[in-house]
């Protein structure tokens, strides 16, 4: 699975489950796609550390964001935007006194990064690390649902884990 992908494919579906119409919804797929780009300027050694990393590590690591954002610059007009504000704001959570990288909550922000970041976590759960195996999907869906109200708004949740469950094109996104 091509993690990437599979977040900018997911993300559309979300879109489009969401109302949002279709264009602006193959735009958030193109910022989907873009919102790690900044992890190329982050050291391999950090990238694929296999323990958890420690606190200087993670400074470095919350920089993906920044860089990401820096990279995207030449993008203009409203997708340039976009693909900006995803590549450095989809860690941030919907209360932040629970986590995120900035402490923005996603209540101030546009709902397409809160769109970018669900699917990037349940992407990044089911994928297979160099410091985890693959989570099943059913664990994956129950993190999402402990989640609700903190990582991510509960109206989010209530929108995607039907459509996690229940659409018939989820499967080939993450089985192709």
């Amino acid at each position: 699975m091509n993690e990437n992908k599979a977040v900018a494919a997911l993300s559309e579906l979300m879109a489009l489950e969401m109302g949002i119409c279709p264009a602006t919804a193959r735009q958030i797929r193109t910022a989907a796609a873009l919102h790690d780009v900044g992890k190329q300027k982050i050291p391999e050694s950090i990238l694929n550390k296999p323990g958890k990393l420690n606190a200087h590590e993670f400074e470095i690591m919350k920089t993906h964001t920044k860089l990401g954002a820096e990279t995207l610059i030449s993008i203009q007009g409203t997708l340039g935007e976009m693909v900006r504000a995803a590549a450095y704001l989809h860690h941030e959570w919907h209360d932040p006194s629970f986590g995120g990288y900035w402490g923005i909550s996603t209540s101030y922000l546009p709902g397409y990064i809160s769109i970018i970041s669900i699917c990037d976590v349940f992407t990044a759960l089911m994928a297979k690390r160099c410091y985890k195996e693959p989570w099943p999907p059913e664990k994956a869906i129950a993190y999402i649902q402990q989640k609700a109200g903190t990582q991510f708004s509960n109206e989010l949740v209530g929108v995607f884990i039907p459509l996690i469950r229940n659409d018939n094109r989820v499967p080939a996104i993450f089985y192709p």
